[in-house]
């Protein structure tokens, strides 16, 4: 064994720090980025913000299963549009001097140049787009805050009274209380279980009725008596046959209170007003809002493109640091800390256009891919996979997948994520190629016309699609289904 020297060529991919951060901006959401550019706002002081481009004047719109909202939002004046849709700003590299450093003194000369500046391209509208007096209303308070509230003003000990604050504060979203810690919240304060029990109950008598319950008969229970306080045998249905109800065994329920069937459906009739979970209804705890990355708006007979850039900062080189490199004032560390921290600027500004100019570009592509679904909506949704967008304005895979990360929107159809575009295919017996989405939402109004008392199976569902020319396995359905939150068969089925 002996130690050699000797060459070798390999190649290898090197990230640069440029290239690093123009991908983790391309892939972060609208408030990240915001985030980020706050962030760096703050630690580079040769980065400085002017004016803003305004308050937010788009709607916001709230997301719940699938994150689609109706088309209310104000639109974007439309001869901005025609005037931005192709402008795409870019940032000069800096050149290099005769000693081949770069030359940062006649850079800075053309800043403003390439400041990133939402003004001109951002959606902005008149007072028409202005919110409306609903929206200016303070949110709603949490389950948390209002049930606090009743708390403050009910009879109870210093000891119950604490007891039943950690109550609240136990108390999930949809209104549930997990009952296997009460007895170690009672011991802190301590109490006795049964006098937290006692604890207890006072509050799931606050409103809404039934919060703080630990299962669902309990919940059904206490709201069945406190409204139908005379209606013994909706009280004896919850207690002992809540089970046999769900798995719609009627027979065995008749059979063991005696009673006849037009006495179990008034029974059940009553049981549907009731509330199983009481703390959905302060949706400000559950439900998520978003601002449109992207608009698409028609005009004429053609559809236009353009960024949402309301409330994005402009972004510039500071003046006094300008003047610092211009005027040859620092030298040294000084100088060579403003350069480093120029840099980091400038490169955050490209990054930015380029994350903008990406955006759109991807969009564009949807555009001319989708056109029958921004004409006439989800059953006209082509099959599109990332390979045909980036193929169409010549990029990577990875970087569609990145820019249509947690990016939305707002078309004539409604307000989508830019992910909602891409379907795998379904073949057709005509030859066309359907959009899984289009297909789900088929089998969505099938069900939606099915019989009350006789729903039908997936297998069903399945023959029926076949007799459109749609060739998909039951299996298939039942997934489809289970996306769209819809219940087997057997649980839709309606008892009476």
């Amino acid at each position: 064994m002996e130690l050699k020297q000797y060459l070798k060529m390999t190649q290898q991919l090197v990230m640069t720090p440029q290239l690093q951060q123009a991908i983790k901006l391309l892939q972060l959401s609208r408030p990240e980025l915001l985030e980020s550019i706050n962030s760096e706002l703050m630690e580079n002081p040769v980065l400085e913000m002017g004016d803003t481009s305004g308050e937010q004047t788009g709607e916001m719109r709230a997301v719940e299963s699938d994150v689609q909202a109706s088309d209310q939002m104000p639109q974007p004046n439309q001869e901005a549009l025609r005037e931005n849709a192709s402008q795409d700003a870019e940032v000069p590299e800096p050149t290099k001097d005769s000693s081949g450093e770069l030359d940062w003194e006649n850079y800075v000369e053309h800043y403003n140049s390439y400041s990133y500046s939402p003004g001109t391209g951002g959606v902005r509208g008149g007072d028409d787009d202005l919110p409306t007096i609903e929206q200016t209303i303070a949110g709603q308070a949490s389950l948390y805050d209002h049930l606090d509230a009743q708390l403050g003003v009910t009879q109870l000990t210093d000891d119950e009274r604490a007891l039943a604050d950690r109550i609240i504060g136990n108390i999930n979203t949809t209104g549930y209380f997990n009952g296997d810690i009460l007895e170690e919240l009672a011991q802190e304060v301590g109490l006795e279980l049964d006098e937290a029990e006692a604890v207890l109950e006072v509050i799931q008598e606050f409103d809404p009725i039934g919060v703080g319950s630990r299962t669902l008969s309990e919940c059904l229970l206490i709201q069945a008596k406190h409204y139908y306080p005379d209606e013994d045998l909706l009280h004896d249905i919850i207690s002992n046959h809540l089970e046999n109800l769900e798995k719609r065994n009627v027979n065995l329920i008749l059979r063991d209170l005696k009673i006849e069937a037009d006495d179990l459906r008034e029974a059940v009739d009553l049981m549907s007003t009731l509330e199983p979970k009481p703390g959905r209804g302060f949706a400000s705890e559950t439900t998520h809002y978003i601002t449109p990355d992207v608009y698409i708006t028609k005009v004429g007979d053609d559809y236009i493109v353009q960024l949402n850039e309301d409330g994005m900062p402009k972004l510039r080189i500071s003046n006094f640091y300008e003047s610092q490199i211009k005027g040859g004032k620092a030298d040294g560390d000084t100088k060579t800390f403003i350069q480093d921290k120029f840099r980091s600027a400038v490169w955050l500004i490209r990054s930015i256009h380029q994350r903008q100019s990406t955006i759109r570009k991807v969009t564009e592509s949807i555009v001319r891919f989708q056109r029958e679904f921004l004409d006439q909506g989800v059953s006209n949704l082509r099959p599109l996979i990332l390979r045909d967008v980036a193929d169409d304005i010549g990029m990577h895979e990875s970087t569609i997948s990145r820019v249509t990360t947690n990016k939305y929107v707002h078309t004539p159809q409604g307000t989508f994520e830019l992910k909602y575009f891409f379907n795998s295919r379904i073949k057709a017996a005509s030859g066309d190629d359907l959009a899984g989405e289009s297909v789900k939402q088929r089998i969505k109004k099938i069900i939606g016309e099915e019989a009350p008392n006789k729903p039908l199976s997936d297998q069903k569902i399945c023959q029926m699609l076949a007799d459109e020319g749609l060739e998909i396995a039951r299996r298939t359905v039942a997934k489809y289904r289970e996306m769209l939150n819809i219940p087997s068969s057997s649980k839709r089925k309606k008892l009476f």
